[in-house]
């Protein structure tokens, strides 16, 4: 299959920052794309061949979308899964599967998952509705604390919640949930994997994860993590076991903590681009972006090693701040040894949401960490 300068055709379901990375790539190789957003002001409409507006959740748009493309893939797990399935049935590839999505959709069947493959994860109770974990706490069922996880549609933060005591409840939504045994760990780590339809395989180096206590989101990712090389193997083996357990084809991101005894225990995984492997465009021979293109093509695989120390600072709206963006002291950010900001394209800001982030390199982890320090306090993102 010829991809380069061609009349093949590459489908993107999901048209954010990820989606706007993906195409760098897709431009740097002349692949033809079409993308798919619901949103007239999605960051990929300005550089995809074509774009089309459609609910990623609704069948039909999803179907009549892909089915003149080659190969479709997605930078957002909230697709309609039938659609995909279809699609496959008609001979287009889609990359992760529908199979693998629809497991990755629901954070309780993700987890049933890991459970029927002896993949190490944080026990956990099923409810069917928010409310039956009174019920449960009160017959002895289920101890406080725990963490609640809305099973379907989390997102950055968002369908997460740590219950400490019964009132913690009030206000959650009562939708299908899981209630997570709460972990003492040491450290979140993430592996990023990478997959071919060949059954060729590459795993990114570990990483460290730093999150903001309020938010739960990342505030920063450290490459290479400040583990053990021994913890460094289990996070892998682990990766890569959850790979093989679902035979997708692309990116795998698996998010996992280490253990105060410094066992690896998943906590969920993405089949996409992410977060985790942003600092990869800056630190590393190939970076996530272009591994997921070469994997869902099914080229070879790029080489994933660092050529650097890599910080990303993840560039989030500040609080009490809504509406037209600016970045405040972007100027000063880049003029330190090594940044490079990369702003999404987003319009609107709001507290917490995601507008960009920041990569900083370095010979070393601990320089790399105190300048990304320095670029936290620097820059804001507020509204005018």
């Amino acid at each position: 299959m010829n991809y380069f300068s061609s009349n093949f055709k590459l489908g993107i379901l999901g048209g954010g920052q990820l989606g706007k990375m993906l195409l760098n790539d897709t431009r740097k190789f002349d692949i033809y794309t079409s993308v798919m957003d619901s949103s007239p002001e999605a960051p990929c409409k300005i550089a995809c061949n074509e774009f089309h507006l459609g609910d990623l959740m609704n069948y039909d748009a999803v179907y009549n979308f892909g089915k003149d493309l080659d190969v479709v893939t997605f930078e957002i797990e909230n697709v309609n899964t039938d659609a995909l399935e279809d699609l496959e049935k008609k001979g287009v590839k889609v990359f992760p599967s529908s199979k693998t999505l629809r497991i990755i959709q629901n954070k309780a069947t993700q987890k049933l998952f890991y459970l029927d493959h002896n993949i190490p994860t944080a026990e956990f109770s099923r409810f069917a509705y928010t409310t039956e974990i009174k019920d449960a706490i009160e017959n002895g069922g289920l101890k406080l604390p725990f963490v609640w996880k809305s099973a379907q549609f989390g997102y950055d933060g968002n369908g997460v919640k740590v219950v400490r005591k019964l009132e913690d409840l009030n206000g959650l939504p009562n939708v299908e949930c899981i209630a997570e045994t709460m972990i003492s760990f040491k450290n979140e780590l993430a592996v990023i994997v990478a997959r071919n339809s060949n059954g060729h395989v590459a795993t990114y180096p570990v990483v460290e994860m730093e999150f903001h206590p309020e938010a739960n989101q990342v505030e920063y990712v450290i490459c290479p993590a400040r583990i053990d090389s021994e913890v460094a193997k289990r996070a892998t083996d682990v990766a890569l076991q959850i790979s093989k357990a679902f035979n997708h084809v692309g990116l795998l991101a698996v998010e996992m903590f280490q253990t105060q005894d410094d066992n690896i225990l998943v906590n969920e995984v993405a089949p996409r681009p992410h977060n985790s492997g942003h600092q990869t465009i800056e630190a590393n021979y190939t970076s996530q972006f272009e591994q997921h293109l070469r994997a869902v093509l099914n080229l070879p695989l790029g080489d994933t090693k660092n050529k650097a120390a890599g910080v990303m600072v993840n560039l989030v709206g500040a609080e009490n701040h809504t509406g037209n963006v600016v970045y405040k002291n972007i100027e000063t950010i880049m003029g330190m040894d090594g940044v490079t900001p990369h702003i999404y394209g987003k319009k609107q800001t709001r507290p917490f949401r995601k507008m960009g982030h920041v990569t900083i390199v370095s010979d070393s982890i601990s320089e790399a960490r105190k300048i990304a320090e320095e670029v936290k306090k620097a820059i804001q993102v507020i509204s005018e």
